[in-house]
């Protein structure tokens, strides 16, 4: 018998709130894989030991044997205070579910309470992944590296992610790029201190901090071609306590980002000539720390396509958002399409939307069935066919 999405819809709501209030960075989230756990118990679902602590994964067996469709969400929060004043809001002070990842773990839940009702519908498996860490620590990696898409092997992947600044209730993609890699680099750069009246006596790793930041903006203009997109930005910069007193030690850290993987690896090896060149010239030390954390995530042709008509078969074609230019952020999904045929998919949640990690940001509750909705279809033409 099956259950329509209006059925679950308030419960789901009511559930979103639930997570938002308890916002859980990366690899902490504690609360909220138990609160899933405690949502899911009673479906009927093989629910797995965590692979990484705080994941919950999950699958819904069918009839008989067939293929499994695997469908994702994240769950951490961000180190945000969240100022949007609604009754719902992070009791964590200086936590918060800035990036909508409340609303695709409810948006999972509720796929989970539908497809439940079918299970005698279709042959096959639906494995549901609750997924830390995706935010800063890519932990996708590890879930992945861990096993947690085989026994059974995923034959079809698929993630939502909500996107403000696109008309509300579309669904967008494109095949290829989505999003791009990202590495994030912290650079220490130690020095001799000194009394600020004689400089010439320290080896000032200020002036050093401050010449590679400018040299860095070189790597994107002279050493990768125009035609190839790339952004570095240093983010934070960090030295000294006194106002007389050139320091010891500075320490800058930022972002790398590109859309193929030869352009990554040229940013990360223009970074590290321009690092230690100027810190050689400065008579300075300097360590590197560069981890190209995130994949450029991308989508196949095939995965696409599939994703389409589903979209056309579920909402209609004025519901598909053909995206034109892929995103400069990064999404360790990457790691799940790096290995399994899929697809990601974006929410639109309106142009003039708060930006995502934004402490004004809340997913919007009218789009929590576009995404129940989507999932559920989703898996439905794939176990159908």
């Amino acid at each position: 018998m099956r259950r329509a999405v209006e059925e679950i819809l308030p419960g789901i709501i009511e559930f979103r709130h639930d997570l938002h209030q308890i916002p859980e960075l990366a690899g902490n989230e504690r609360k909220t894989s138990r609160a899933i756990r405690e949502r899911i118990a009673g479906l009927g679902f093989e629910v797995l030991q965590p692979f990484l602590e705080t994941d919950v994964v999950a699958i819904l067996h069918g009839r008989g044997p067939g293929k499994n469709v695997t469908l994702r969400a994240d769950i951490d929060a961000l180190a945000l205070h969240e100022k949007t004043g609604l009754p719902y809001c992070s009791t964590q002070p200086g936590l918060m579910h800035a990036c909508g990842h409340d609303a695709h773990a409810a948006m999972l839940v509720g796929a989970a309470e539908v497809l439940a009702a079918e299970r005698d519908e279709f042959f096959g498996s639906v494995r549901f992944v609750w997924q830390p860490g995706e935010e800063n620590r890519a932990m996708g990696r590890d879930l992945v590296a861990a096993g947690a898409l085989e026994n059974p092997r995923a034959d079809l992947v698929t993630a939502l992610h909500g996107a403000p600044g696109f008309p509300f209730g579309v669904l967008a993609l494109r095949t290829g790029a989505m999003d791009a890699s990202t590495a994030h680099f912290k650079v220490i750069i130690r020095g001799k201190g000194g009394h600020s009246s004689r400089p010439h006596q320290s080896r000032d790793p200020v002036m050093a901090a401050c010449a590679a930041v400018v040299e860095l903006q070189s790597v994107v203009s002279r050493r990768i071609n125009p035609l190839r997109p790339a952004v570095l930005s240093i983010c934070r910069i960090a030295g000294g306590e006194l106002a007389n007193v050139i320091p010891d030690e500075v320490v800058f850290e930022g972002t790398a980002r590109a859309f193929d993987a030869e352009v990554a690896e040229e940013l990360k090896s223009g970074f590290r000539d321009v690092v230690e060149g100027v810190c050689r010239a400065h008579r300075v030390e300097c360590e590197i720390s560069y981890d190209i954390l995130y994949p450029v995530n991308v989508n196949s042709r095939d995965g696409a396509d599939f994703a389409r008509e589903v979209i056309r078969e579920t909402f209609g074609e004025s519901r598909l958002y053909e995206m034109s230019e892929p995103s400069m952020g990064g999404e360790d999904f990457a790691y799940y399409l790096q290995r399994y045929p899929g697809v990601y998919v974006k929410i639109g949640l309106g142009e003039t939307h708060p930006a995502l990690h934004n402490s004004g940001f809340d997913f919007p509750d009218a789009a929590l069935s576009i995404g129940i909705e989507y999932f559920v279809n989703f898996v439905r033409k794939a176990l159908s066919a």
